[in-house]
């Protein structure tokens, strides 16, 4: 049995392909649990400081959770490719500390659109400070 398209029908499915590559190039979206339960637990009240910095552990698992939830926007190992700010430059101080977590707690919306998903209830404080604390190590890559 011999099959054939009509062109028409053959250019109506090329450009479905096309108008889908957009949507499927962008990867999973969706959020990746983090196993923190070889950290210090941290409670149910918001730390305002990081309690992971300096800790190779949290760095380690804060590197894991970056590349698995925050590296398709802000980019392989916080390198951003333009797409959202390059989290290298964050500082390092109290101050960023609370910026750092109000948005990745909240998330960013700006003219009601959302840039940056709140990942509040999605990820755990330790998860967050744990990312925190491997985005510290980066801004040294900045300094070299």
């Amino acid at each position: 049995m011999k099959y054939s398209l009509r062109p028409l029908t053959l250019i109506t499915a090329l450009m479905g392909c096309l108008i889908a590559l957009p949507a499927s190039s962008h990867g999973d979206v969706v959020p990746h649990a983090v196993d923190t339960s070889s950290l210090k637990q941290l409670g149910e009240e918001w730390r305002e400081e990081n309690p992971y910095r300096g800790d190779k552990a949290a760095e380690t698992i804060g590197s894991s959770a970056y590349n698995q939830n925050c590296a398709r926007c802000h980019g392989l190992e916080a390198v951003s490719g333009g797409v959202a700010p390059d989290l290298r430059k964050l500082d390092i101080d109290p101050d960023t500390d609370q910026y750092f977590l109000m948005s990745v707690r909240h998330g960013k919306v700006r003219d009601g659109r959302v840039y940056m998903p709140p990942f509040e209830g999605i990820l755990s404080q330790e998860a967050m400070w744990a990312i925190k604390a491997y985005l510290e190590t980066r801004r040294a890559s900045l300094e070299q």
